[in-house]
């Protein structure tokens, strides 16, 4: 089981409120890994990427994705290692261009499994 698979079976773990779809799209270049769907009914999309330093790599279509779908699109990002002190960190899709600029240098919105969860519980709510 790759990275990748690990982090969504984690992330699944940790929302079970959320439904999700993982996407095994070829025909789309850049489409990102899974589609959720929260109890606001609201669908959102999240790029899973494991990393072992600051740096993230990116496709140019998932870069492309992104700049174009900036609303309700998330990158969940796993860092391992042992100076990783920020296990998973949650950046909105909206702020692709500052990722690939500053990699995780760039402040997250979500800290944690727990704050993502929470978040992605939340899109699309009014409250």
């Amino acid at each position: 089981m790759g990275p990748e698979q690990k982090l969504y079976r984690e992330l699944k773990k940790a929302t079970p409120k959320i439904i999700w779809n993982r996407i095994e799209n070829l025909s789309i270049p850049g489409m990102p890994d899974l589609l959720g769907y929260n109890k606001s009914g609201t669908f959102f999309t999240v790029e899973l990427k494991v990393t072992e330093g600051r740096k993230i790599r990116f496709s140019p279509h998932q870069i492309a994705f992104h700049v174009t779908h900036p609303n309700n699109t998330f990158i969940l990002v796993r860092a391992r290692g042992p100076r990783s002190t920020n296990r998973y960190q949650m950046f909105r899709g909206s702020r692709i261009m500052e990722l690939v600029a500053s990699g995780l240098k760039l402040e997250a919105c979500c800290l944690g499994l727990e704050a993502c969860r929470l978040e992605l519980e939340a899109c699309g709510s009014s409250a």
